[in-house]
């Protein structure tokens, strides 16, 4: 999977087009990502005996297909490529050509 959690997307197709977020979750087998505060519905909870009825606001994920990656440090959506350097293999942004990995890790560390 191209994209980690943590990672910073852009949603390019549906109702939420142009908008950006933080991965928080990645379904690695349904190909889909939860983003925080994207894809959002409300869903009404019917009331029990314990609790009164409710109207939530939840997350759906998104498909991976719908979403590119913005490198961090040239700001712009874009495609990942792959490096290998010393049996590592790194992700690349496709148009300044920089390891993504590294830049995020250092970003962590300050």
């Amino acid at each position: 999977m191209k994209i980690r959690k943590n990672d910073i997307i852009v949603v390019s197709k549906g109702k939420d087009r142009g908008r950006e977020g933080k991965v928080s979750r990645v379904f690695l087998k349904q190909l889909r990502i939860l983003v925080e505060g994207v894809n959002q519905y409300k869903k009404h909870i019917k009331p029990t005996q314990g609790r009164p009825g409710d109207l939530v606001t939840i997350s759906r994920p998104l498909d991976i297909s719908k979403v590119a990656l913005i490198c961090p440090k040239c700001k712009q959506a874009t495609r990942v490529g792959y490096r290998f350097q010393d049996a590592k293999k790194l992700r690349v942004c496709r148009k300044c050509n920089s390891d993504i990995d590294s830049i995020i890790k250092l970003k962590k560390k300050v």
